[in-house]
């Protein structure tokens, strides 16, 4: 079957086609939405515990730009240049938390507050996220207008599989924030600046060189400062300095004091409570000490100290880690009886078969939130009920479990306390330090035999919360409750969402219309994919918050899972535009069948296998519903009469599931499950009835449209002859699926 005449292409630009703007763009988009949520928490410290602040914004700001796409006639220049002025801004008002106004959850920071405050700074940063990430999808949504559907999808996925890669690259290098600004300014000049055969050249190159170049002498700046470096996780900043004759390096993580490295004698003499947990446990000799958050070093250092023949020293960040081997005084790591692992602690039990004399669990308290779930610590799986049984089962004989930090709250201590007693069955030694910070030790032999305690512990009260579990592992907050400080930010953004949605969003003009179309009037038809997107969401953070529980919350797992989605759904992209996929109400079946699945299931069924096992069961399990819910997603695409605002609907319901993902911390990770079937259950009652039953072949019913809309705006258009081919084929290519 030939290909229907066409009318003559407008010229090509010189530079660029149509696909690889669209992957170039894509791959921005990610690029800068990771760098935001890295940079930013690094500077805004309140930004390490809401990390889903700048990812909704990015959200919202990415939903604006596939709904201008259709309509705006000048480039994206606002992107760049409020990229630039919102890094001057944090650079030159840094700021430091504090634990904040409510006390039903607990941050360990500093108590005290330097910069603007908390309402003046994150409304800023929400909103320069959204501004920021629009200019590149509001690019990427112009291409999607002048290729088929399921193409310019595929070529969006593509290009964002190009952006994690690079960014979790640039983190396995340590590379400080200045690459990730060069990366992104020439990513940048080569989207923003027209052609040289264009007019408007030097006006478009100022006003992206400019701020550009701003962005990137602050960040080489903030790069090259002495005693700074870049770990996947914190912005690591180091001094050293004398007291009293004794070596000390002072370590903050993302403006934080966080750590001190001292000689492990100065450390028990001036606080001796480091040396309580061998102190309470009067098992047999040290032979094998296993530290969990092994730091800088101290804690290793003073169990060498204690006679420790081999301890296996864990440690989630290798940047940590590193200024430990380089500037300890005591060089522990140097030390032939330390092994380290670069692990997470719940991860590295469930998969070593070695048993220890000690466990501890030493000040574990991680300054950030695992990326992209907006409640779950690094340590978060560390101290739950199931966590404390794995611990129990890596004891020798004689042996103990001990942990120590300051808790801040005497709720917190006692919770920890009761934990150790269901698990161990009796009564832990519990030594309150006392202080405004709370500082505790809770130490537990494998029996009472196994512990010799001071002062008894006077046990839980009817206020101690319950042991936090592998399925609500919110160990800082206190009860099965959403707190005011998140339900106010919510609310907030919700507010501005609308506002802003209402504002940018609106469609061209109709034919013989008077007024563009009304945002809302726009996405009305497509109110399926808006849930479609908040389910997908919620799908997504439950892997994430899987996946961290099976193999740890590292950057490396939450890296590889969130790249893995993108993969699934590129694979659902792709059986879709080659094969001909059963009607939407059997796939529809096939995701309800998949979270079932998941539902049923039990992650503590999966921890139970050997690993490689548990991985192939965790992939299954896990990308299975979102695999069927992104074919559903795919066909429903292809019918659209309006690529943009379609797509625009589904990443703004990807930003409300966003906020719904707050739900967790009332039902827990699995109860989330609940959540997206539930919000399935709606896309599904919503979408129009023919789509359910028919099987058209995809991305045939938009070709005309697409092929009218190539020669619609010369200055974007600029399709290169296989764009052009491609879409005036795409019926043909269609008929001939099976």
């Amino acid at each position: 079957m030939s290909a229907p005449a066409t009318s003559p292409a407008p010229p090509k630009n010189p530079l660029i086609g149509v696909r690889t703007r669209l992957v170039l763009s894509s791959a921005l988009m990610l690029f800068v939405e990771l760098a935001l949520i890295r940079w930013t928490g690094s500077n805004v410290v309140h930004l390490s515990y809401f990390s889903n602040f700048v990812l909704l914004g990015s959200f919202l700001g990415i939903g604006l730009g596939f709904l201008r796409a259709d309509r705006a006639t000048v480039r994206p220049f606002y992107s760049p240049i409020t990229l630039g002025v919102l890094v001057l801004f944090i650079v030159t008002f840094p700021v430091t938390v504090d634990r904040g106004q409510d006390d039903s959850v607990i941050y360990f920071t500093s108590l005290f507050t330097t910069g603007p405050p908390t309402w003046v700074v994150l409304p800023i940063v929400f909103a320069a996220a959204a501004v920021i990430t629009a200019g590149p999808a509001e690019l990427v949504g112009k291409c999607f207008t002048k290729l088929p559907r399921l193409t310019a999808y595929r070529f969006d996925l593509i290009g964002s599989l190009i952006g994690i890669v690079a960014f979790t690259g640039l983190s396995f290098l340590g590379a400080p924030p200045m690459w990730w600004g060069l990366i992104v300014a020439v990513l940048f000049g080569v989207l923003l600046i027209p052609a040289p055969t264009r007019s408007g050249v030097a006006i478009g190159a100022l006003l992206v060189v400019i701020p550009s170049a701003l962005m990137v002498g602050e960040l080489r700046a903030e790069s090259m400062t002495p005693g700074a470096s870049w770990s996947p996780y914190y912005k690591i900043q180091t001094s050293e300095r004398e007291s009293n004759g004794i070596p000390i390096v002072d370590i903050s993580a993302n403006g934080v004091p966080h750590q001190q490295a001292i000689p492990a004698a100065a450390r028990v003499q001036f606080e001796p409570q480091y040396a309580l947990p061998y102190e309470r446990a009067i098992g047999q000799d040290f032979e094998d000490v296993l530290i969990i958050g092994a730091g800088s070093g101290t804690d290793v250092a003073i169990a060498l100290a204690n006679g420790a023949r081999h301890v296996d020293a864990v440690e989630i960040d290798p940047g940590l880690l590193q200024v430990g081997r380089e500037k300890h005084p005591d060089r522990p790591y140097d030390d032939p009886r330390v092994t380290t692992h670069v692990d997470d602690g719940r991860a590295f039990l469930s998969r070593t078969d070695r048993t220890y004399d000690r466990i501890l669990f030493a000040l574990p308290d991680s300054l950030t939130l695992v990326q992209g779930a907006s409640s779950l610590r690094l340590e978060s799986y560390l101290f739950t009920e199931e966590s404390f049984a794995a611990a129990r089962e890596h004891l020798n004989p004689g042996g103990a479990l001990a942990m120590y930090n300051y808790y801040r709250e005497g709720w917190l201590i006692d919770r920890l306390a009761l934990t150790a007693e269901t698990v161990f069955g009796h009564k832990p030694c519990v030594d309150v330090v006392g202080g405004e910070l709370g500082q505790a030790v809770i130490t537990t032999g494998l029996t009472p035999a196994d512990q010799s305690c001071g002062p008894e512990w006077a046990g839980a009260t009817e206020n101690t919360p319950a042991p936090a579990t592998d399925s609500r592992p919110f160990l800082y907050l206190f009860g099965a409750t959403i707190p005011s400080l998140y339900l106010v930010t919510i609310g907030l953004i919700l507010a501005f969402s609308v506002a802003a949605v209402a504002l940018v969003g609106r469609g061209r003009r109709e034919p013989g219309g008077e007024r563009p179309v009304g945002t809302y009037r726009r996405m009305r038809p497509y109110a399926d994919l808006f849930l479609l997107g908040a389910g997908f969401l919620l799908l997504q953070t439950k892997s994430i918050a899987g996946f961290a529980l099976l193999f740890g919350t590292t950057w490396v797992v939450n890296s590889i899972v969130s790249a893995g989605v993108l993969i699934a759904v590129l694979a659902a992209v792709e059986i879709t535009r080659r094969f001909r996929t059963p009607p939407l109400k059997v796939m529809y079946a096939v995701l309800f069948g998949g979270l079932a699945l998941s539902w049923l299931i039990p992650e503590s069924w999966l921890l139970a296998l050997p690993v490689p096992v548990r991985l192939v069961a965790a992939v299954v399990i896990a990308f299975l519903p979102i695999f069927a819910a992104n074919v559903v997603f795919a066909k429903r695409f292809t019918e659209t009469s309006d690529a943009t605002g379609a797509f625009g609907a589904n990443l703004l319901g990807a930003m409300v599931g966003g906020c719904i993902e707050y739900a967790a911390l009332l039902v827990g990770f699995p109860g989330l499950l609940l959540v997206a079937a539930a919000l399935y259950l709606g896309a599904f009652l919503l979408a129009p009835k023919g789509s359910l039953t028919g099987d058209a072949a995809p991305e045939a019913v938009a070709v005309d449209e697409t092929a009218a809309e190539e020669t619609s705006d010369p200055e974007t258009s600029d399709p290169d002859p296989e764009d052009a081919g491609v879409a005036a084929g795409a019926g043909a290519e269609s008929d001939g699926k099976p």
